[in-house]
């Protein structure tokens, strides 16, 4: 894939491609060459008032209250290979979609903080230094999902605040011919509140084609005290049943931790290449109630193939008395992260401003 600007690593950086570098933002939103800074009006225009065109004029947009926002509409074929965003607003309001070719429903659908591992916004810096996604100071969302496309990428910013909300942005692509065995990015938020008991979460349903899933991100909040991650994480694929192909050993363990997360009796928040527990929001003590966790695990290296279709669910479950398993009724979000082949089925519907709301 080097060969033709797709998939570059430290391996074959050197090799040179026909690959044409193309960059999307406010300052040139059309990603044309020879088009960046030449913009006239802006968010930054009273700054640059005494310098003029080329002196960050258009650094951001404003999309107003409830109000969507086309941020790229871009001709292929190509890929696009790294999103940087900053947001200001309320993360939960503020939906990225992303739509392949002519499809007229998105292969992703998220708010903007959990598409970038990064739900709990909290007036505070969560960094995230993973392979596939960084959070940088102060706000800075990364993402390095490769997406290729083969005719169109569209994506839009909906806003459902009853507030405008400012946004500075920058997506980096390639226009290179597209390998016929390179499949489609997507990513699905999904929401349970309060999981109802003795009921699975269910991260990913529906997944019909041909592709791999390649990462979770969760939030989960948990509303018992005590150890809440014994559940164990479930990959029904290509016909399975009532029973899985593959089947974890416990939440943490699925996150790539053990035993709690606990260190000295003490939740430790960590961030690796491929999995991390970057944010903790402690409640009212270390194993106290209204305990949150933001959680995310990529399957790189490790990506979990499917020929025709997958089903990935999670149990949330604790302990009471007796030594005895508790099903949990916890609110828990999801993000899915995987590759398939086209057509690919249509979302369930998103949640609401008030269904998505952290309270």
């Amino acid at each position: 894939m080097g060969f033709n600007g797709l998939g570059m690593n430290l391996g074959n950086l050197s090799r040179l491609s026909d690959a044409k570098t193309r960059s999307v933002s406010p300052e040139n939103f059309n990603g044309e060459k020879g088009g960046g800074g030449r913009a006239v009006k802006g968010t930054g225009e009273s700054a640059a008032r005494d310098l003029g065109i080329g002196w960050k004029i258009s650094p951001s947009i404003v999309i107003g209250a409830h109000e969507t926002a086309e941020i790229a509409d871009i001709e292929g074929p190509g890929a696009i290979q790294h999103i940087w965003m900053t947001p200001t607003g309320v993360w939960r309001q503020t939906i990225i979609r992303i739509y392949w070719e002519d499809s007229e429903y998105p292969s992703v659908e998220c708010p903007i903080g959990d598409f970038f591992a990064c739900a709990y916004q909290e007036g505070e810096f969560m960094p995230v230094n993973s392979a596939a996604v960084c959070v940088n100071p102060g706000s800075a969302f990364n993402c390095y999902w490769e997406m290729p496309f083969r005719k169109k990428c569209r994506i839009t910013i909906e806003n459902l605040a009853d507030k405008e909300t400012v946004l500075f942005y920058q997506i980096d692509y390639t226009l290179t011919e597209v390998p016929e065995d390179c499949a489609y990015f997507h990513a699905q938020f999904r929401r349970t509140n309060p999981l109802p008991y003795k009921q699975v979460y269910t991260i990913a349903d529906g997944i019909t084609g041909k592709g791999q899933y390649v990462g979770t991100y969760m939030a989960w909040g948990v509303n018992n005290c005590g150890w809440w991650g014994e559940g164990e994480i479930k990959f029904y694929m290509d016909g399975d049943a009532e029973y899985p192909t593959i089947c974890g050993t416990g939440t943490e363990d699925y996150f790539c931790g053990s035993y709690n997360f606990d260190v000295k009796g003490q939740y430790r928040e960590f961030s690796t290449p491929y999995a991390g527990m970057p944010k903790v929001v402690r409640g009212d003590g270390a194993y106290g109630s209204q305990q949150r966790f933001s959680l995310y695990r990529w399957h790189i290296c490790d990506p979990i193939r499917f020929e025709e279709n997958l089903r990935v669910t999670i149990q949330a479950l604790g302990w009471r008395s007796g030594g005895r398993y508790l099903p949990l009724q916890d609110d828990i979000s999801s993000v899915a992260y995987w590759y398939q082949t086209l057509p690919s089925a249509r979302f369930p519907k998103l949640p609401d401003a008030d269904g998505l709301e952290i309270i």
